[in-house]
């Protein structure tokens, strides 16, 4: 199957991510931060920050850390609090006339360009893999943005199709936000500056486990990122996070996560065996921190396993998914028992079956 385009008024509550799913004593498969983070070193650089708090934050360090890290000018790096504001900046700064986001994928970027006022086409990737035709996103689109690895799918685009989708007039966003989830990174976009129109924005939420702090930033041409930074409130970025910022570009914070990339890949597989053997359809192809799974009455095998103290994501609030969609993180392995033995335990107690996946 191939991918549709559509336009669509806001269907689907496009603020609603994984945090609403957790609360006390539920064990955590919703939000997709690395468990157990941040590590001790980054926190104690964190923490060692503080005594400058009287200071106004000075982003340079941390701006000529992530242009090294990327092979990048510091003049095409915008340091932001997190990947959000990223996208609310591109919102308020572009002014497309036909702006394109490809679903499923992160919300929020949506979400901005409403908010600014922007009407939003989707081009919805069909199941079950969810491969990204270039040939689907209108040719006349002036904005397109498209994650990679794409959340809630985990799928991992190819480097060429993505750059097959610049040409000249065009913003090319995309959304690395899980890029570091893969070892080697060999479909990132983060060192090209020769793609015409792109923009990667990247966080350090994910794998350092930084979502309280707000740490990311974004990859573009000079002079959209003077323009974005005229934006951008000033200090935007607190010194704890530029700090952080700073610290994640280093070798050695750089060895550490492709070395964590790698034993994520294995929990991801001996995962993604175990939903399968489950009865869930778990999608193939998978290349990030989480999964995503199709159960018959998922909705319903949802709100069973809350009741036995285990969260997942809800699918239903991704464009193009529906209630039977479930994004489940990839834990350690013997976090990730504990689901799968609630979940045969949900199948071996239904009377009917119609509870638990089949």
């Amino acid at each position: 199957m191939g991918a549709d385009a559509v336009r669509d008024e806001g269907d689907v509550d496009l603020r609603h991510h994984g945090d609403a799913e957790v609360g006390p004593g539920l064990l955590d498969f919703a939000v997709n931060v690395r468990a157990g983070t941040p590590p001790a070193w980054l926190a104690e650089r964190v923490a060692a920050s503080l005594a400058g708090l009287a200071a106004y934050p000075d982003p340079r360090p941390a701006r000529a850390a992530v242009a090294r890290r990327h092979g990048r000018d510091p003049g095409g790096v915008l340091l932001t609090a997190g990947a959000a504001e990223a996208f609310v900046l591109l919102a308020r700064v572009l002014r497309p006339r036909r702006a394109v986001v490809v679903h499923p994928q992160f919300t929020e970027p949506e979400a901005a360009l409403r908010a600014a006022g922007h009407p939003v086409e989707r081009v919805l990737l069909a199941p079950p893999r969810f491969a990204l035709d270039p040939a689907a996103v209108p040719a006349d689109a002036d904005l397109v943005m498209v994650g990679n690895p794409t959340n809630p799918t985990s799928v991992l685009h190819p480097a060429a199709a993505l750059a097959a989708l610049a040409r000249p007039g065009r913003v090319l966003v995309v959304d690395e936000a899980f890029a570091d989830c893969v070892p080697g990174e060999p479909e990132s976009l983060a060192g090209r500056a020769d793609v015409p129109g792109l923009v990667v924005v990247r966080s350090l939420t994910k794998t350092w486990g930084l979502a309280g702090l707000r740490a990311g930033y974004l990859l573009a041409d000079p002079d959209l990122v003077a323009r974005l930074a005229a934006a951008q409130p000033l200090w935007s970025v607190s010194t704890p996070a530029l700090a952080a910022t700073e610290a994640c570009c280093e070798p050695r914070a750089l060895a550490e996560a492709d070395a964590w990339a790698r034993r994520l890949a294995a929990d991801r597989a001996a995962l993604a065996r175990d939903l399968t053997a489950a009865g869930l359809h778990v999608t193939p192809g998978a290349a990030a921190s989480f999964l995503l799974v199709r159960a018959e009455a998922g909705e319903r095998l949802r709100h069973r396993l809350r009741e036995r103290g285990v969260a997942v994501r809800r699918g239903d609030t991704f464009p193009g998914l529906g209630p039977d969609w479930l994004r489940v993180a990839v834990r350690d392995r013997r976090t990730a028992l504990r689901l799968t033995r609630t979940l045969a335990e949900l199948r071996l107690g239904s009377p009917r079956g119609d509870a638990a996946p089949r």
